[in-house]
Order: C-alpha cells, then sequence, then structure tokens
C-alpha cells in the first residue's frame, strides 16, 4: 500500500463555498437562473486597454520568461503609482511582480516564517493566509475579532496575544470578508507594536482603491519596513491573468528573488506588459467609474439587507463585500447558504471559509453583480426569508 499523502497536504482545508458553487453550476446548467453573490471576482471583464496591450504583446513575441523580480518597466510603473496615489518615493528595487497576489503571499511567509512559528491574524479573515503558513510549516494563530474592534487587529490584541513562537503580523485593509479598514493612526500603532517585540508587519493592500467615500492609507505611509502584498485582480479587474506584487525591504530583496526563482521562476510575461497599461489615464478613468459602481451596489446592498434582519453592525469602507450575521434566523449557516441556493437560486458563502469565530452564524455576500440583479437577489432573499423561519 502507497505511503498517505503529506499532514501538510491533509492539514490545509478546502474553501467550503466551492460545493456550493459546484451545486450552482449544476443547478446552472439544468437551466436554472443562478445569482452568483458568493465569489469574489468582479462581474466586469478585464478593461479595453489592458486587454489590447496583451494583445499587442502576444502578437509582438513577448511570450518568454521574464526576469524573476519581474519587468523593469512594471516596476517602475508600480513605483510611480505610489508616488501618484500616496505621495511615496518607492524605489522600484523593492517591487517583485508576483503570480497573482498568492505568490506575493508566497514568498513573504517563505521568507518570514521558520517552521513551529507563526502569524497573528484576525478571525474572520482570508484562509488561504492560513493555509500559506500551514505550507512553510509555520502556523496561524487566529484573533478572534468582531464588530468592537471593525473585525481588525490592533496593537492592544497584538500585546495580548503574542507569545514565544510569534514572529508577526498578517492584517488586511481593506479586509476580506468585512470590508473595514485600518485607518493611518491603527498601523502606526501596529508598527510600533510590532517593532518593539522585532517581528515583521506584513499587510494585505489587494483590495486598495476599492474604497467608497474615504481613501486607504498604505501601511508604506508610517512604517517603510513593512511587506505589502497586492495584485492586479481586484481594484484593476485581472484576475485570471494572475498578476500581483510585493514591496519589501531592500534587504530583503536578493533573498526573495532566490526564492522567487526557484517557487515559479517569473510572472506570466504577456500579462506583465498588458499591466503597463493599468496606469495609463483611459484605463485609470474606466477603472474609477467601476469603483463608483461598486459603492452605489454597496449603498443599495446593505440597507436593503439589514432591513430584511441581517446583522451588519459595522459599514464596510472597502472591498466588495457584506459579512452579515444570521443569528436573527437561527440555523447554521453552511445549512442557511445551501437552503437560499437550492430555493431561491442565490448563492452566498458561509462564514465557515474565514475561520472559527462566530463563524456558523454569519455569512459572505459579494456584490459583484449589477444592481439589478442585486434587486432579484434581495427580493428572493426576503421570500425565501418567509419559508426558512417557516421550517
Amino acid at each position: 500500500m502507497a505511503q498517505p499523502y503529506s499532514a501538510r497536504s491533509r492539514a490545509i482545508e478546502p474553501f467550503h463555498v466551492m460545493a456550493l458553487l459546484a451545486r450552482a453550476n449544476e443547478l446552472q446548467a439544468a437551466g436554472h437562473d443562478v445569482i452568483h453573490l458568493e465569489i469574489g471576482e468582479p462581474d466586469f471583464t478585464t478593461a479595453a486597454p489592458i486587454v489590447a496591450a496583451g494583445q499587442a504583446a502576444l502578437a509582438s513575441g513577448h511570450t518568454r520568461y521574464t526576469a524573476a523580480r519581474g519587468l523593469p518597466a512594471l516596476r517602475e510603473a508600480i513605483s510611480g503609482f505610489y508616488e501618484q496615489r500616496y505621495g511615496l518615493a518607492i524605489d522600484p528595487r523593492r517591487i517583485l511582480i508576483t503570480p497573482g497576489g498568492s505568490g506575493a503571499l508566497l514568498l513573504a511567509t517563505s521568507l518570514l516564517v521558520d517552521p513551529g512559528k507563526h502569524w497573528l491574524l484576525a478571525d474572520p479573515g482570508y484562509p488561504c493566509n492560513r493555509h500559506f503558513l500551514r505550507l512553510v510549516e509555520g502556523a496561524a494563530q487566529l484573533v478572534p475579532v468582531g464588530p468592537e474592534v471593525r473585525y481588525q487587529l490592533n496593537a492592544d490584541l497584538v500585546a495580548r496575544h503574542w507569545d514565544k513562537d510569534s514572529v508577526g503580523a498578517l492584517v488586511a485593509s481593506p479586509a476580506n470578508p468585512t470590508g473595514t479598514l485600518l485607518s493611518r493612526e491603527e498601523l502606526a500603532s501596529l508598527s510600533a507594536e510590532i517593532k518593539a517585540r522585532n517581528g515583521h508587519l506584513v499587510v494585505d493592500e489587494i483590495y486598495h482603491g476599492l474604497t467608497y467615500g474615504c481613501d486607504a492609507t498604505s501601511v508604506l505611509e508610517v512604517d517603510d519596513d513593512a511587506f505589502v502584498l497586492n495584485s492586479f485582480s481586484k481594484y484593476f479587474g485581472m484576475t485570471g491573468w494572475r498578476l500581483g506584487w510585493l514591496v519589501a525591504p531592500i534587504d530583503a530583496v536578493a533573498d526573495l528573488e532566490k526564492l522567487a526563482q526557484n517557487l515559479y521562476i517569473s510572472a506570466p510575461s504577456m500579462a506583465q506588459h498588458a499591466a503597463l497599461a493599468c496606469f495609463e489615464p483611459d484605463t485609470l478613468n474606466i477603472l474609477e467609474q467601476r469603483r463608483a459602481e461598486f459603492g452605489r451596489r454597496r449603498d443599495y446592498l446593505l440597507p436593503a439587507l439589514r432591513a430584511l434582519g441581517f446583522g451588519i453592525a459595522v459599514e464596510p469602507e472597502g472591498a466588495f463585500y457584506l459579512y452579515a450575521d444570521i443569528s436573527a434566523f437561527g440555523g447554521d449557516a453552511f445549512e442557511f447558504c445551501r437552503f437560499f441556493l437550492e430555493t431561491q437560486h442565490v448563492a452566498f458563502t458561509p462564514g465557515l471559509d474565514f475561520g472559527r469565530h462566530q463563524a456558523t452564524h454569519h455569512v459572505r455576500f459579494a456584490y459583484t453583480q449589477s444592481l439589478p440583479r442585486l434587486e432579484q437577489a434581495v427580493a428572493r432573499i426576503a421570500r425565501g426569508l418567509q419559508a426558512w423561519q417557516a421550517q
């Protein structure tokens, strides 16, 4: 009999929503109209100037490996974006282009976490963060957070939960699944607390650009030593192109480059050439129009769900998610999601995918569908709630 597969692979949990997605696809194939509010992927296709740049790159033969750190022109363009948007002078040498934001997380965990060591993470939070830590034989120390701290780690929580095996903390602003931000003051106090403990601060800024009525502070405005994860997937709408970046202190770049060379050689070359168009004024204008549309969707769906009885204690300032408490309706979140998929053909995500803290009575809605589709979804949910509570 063959040896069992690794303990590492067995410890990494699947996305629970994928079972719901598979069933949603079955229902759709059978002719049912399913409204998808479960997956964190914008409904907009990649903006036309980016697509045109990608097509031109392919036509010009840009299909070979690039340097492990990425195209110099793209790293310079990202540096220019930091200067334009945040007033920051980021040396392009500090920027590594990665295969999606996941590639940036892979580099950061590989560099900063030894076996048996851990990072502090907010619970609820993006599940892959803890799984990447397990992949490098580290661990996630999940810190329960709720609306009283806007679902975010803060300096007091770091001080309370830090132990002898802690080597850093990973926070997200805006956060998935809650959409909340960390202010400049909160980022500064987090940085000071972690530096006092000789740890590393890693910040997921993947949803920067998708904020409503405010701008997100980059941690690099208050801590030049922080590690920043970012992606072309969300604000720039390049999900399937698999492109992200990592900003790191200059003294970490050589080791990160070595890791990149071994882990994935380079990010996709045609995607990198396409991404050069992201920073053109015409493209940014399209992206800002899309941001405004996401804001309109949030401003519709948030009060609509609250009116139905969903508990959304904190108004999300960014991303495109609403994290809702279903306690008023009773029952388990996964069964709640399954019920609405089967009976109303509306798909959304159970809290179990985002951690353990109060996960069984929370769900996440992604407002990645048009306003008319959101209105249809709310009408179906209203109808379904009557049936759910009549059981």
